[in-house]
């Protein structure tokens, strides 16, 4: 599902980043661990097509992201990969409901009101949905930011720090939540962390040096 081989990336006047390659198939769930400065957030960027790598390529099933451009890019990420930032990036003057449905029209896809409230149910948030972005506590912007990277069903859900703000019980909500996404959808995961919590709950772990 999601290759990639040989990635390198450098911001200015920094020492190049060298990544290991990666294999993830679709149903499989990978971490992404390192310390501070080691590229975790990067990698990530790059397997996302966030950023454009300076050596090296992604490859999510048959499609090479370095062959992908502008809107085309745009909308490729919208329909087949789910991105859980750090930063929960809302458009602030839309009610969450909105910024789902939203999600969905960037990618393409024909709005479904439905499957968004219940995603938010599913995250104890149904009551929210009214909400604008500024109101809701950081753990509930985190996990309305995971209902609007699942809202397209995505092959490859990348998700970055995505419990770093939530407490025990919200954290097992959210990891099952994004664990039970995967399965449904025959789904890649992939989980940049440094929460103790994660370490063992997963087998599959890519290091970063």
């Amino acid at each position: 599902m999601l290759t990639s081989k040989d990635l390198t990336f450098a911001y200015p006047g920094q020492a190049v980043l060298r990544f290991p390659d990666i294999g993830c198939q679709r149903g499989e769930s990978q971490l992404i661990l390192g310390q501070s400065g080691s590229g975790k957030t990067t990698l990530l960027h790059l397997l996302g097509g966030l950023r454009t790598a300076q050596g090296g390529s992604v490859r999510i099933d048959d499609t090479e992201l370095q062959q992908l451009r502008g809107s085309e890019l745009d909308r490729f990420r919208g329909r087949h990969i789910g991105i859980v930032f750090q930063q929960t990036h809302f458009v602030r003057s839309l009610r969450v409901l909105d910024n789902l449905l939203l999600a969905q029209s960037l990618a393409g896809i024909r709005p479904d009101a439905r499957r968004c409230q219940g995603l938010l149910e599913r995250l104890n948030l149904p009551h929210k949905a009214s909400a604008r972005p500024e109101n809701l506590s950081l753990g509930e912007q985190q996990r309305v930011a995971i209902a609007r990277a699942l809202v397209n069903q995505p092959g490859l859900i990348l998700a970055d720090e995505p419990t770093s703000a939530l407490d025990d019980a919200n954290c097992e909500e959210v990891l099952q939540l994004l664990e039970a996404q995967a399965r449904e959808e025959n789904a890649a995961l992939l989980i940049v962390t440094h929460d103790g919590r994660l370490k063992e709950r997963f087998d599959q772990k890519i290091i970063l040096s």
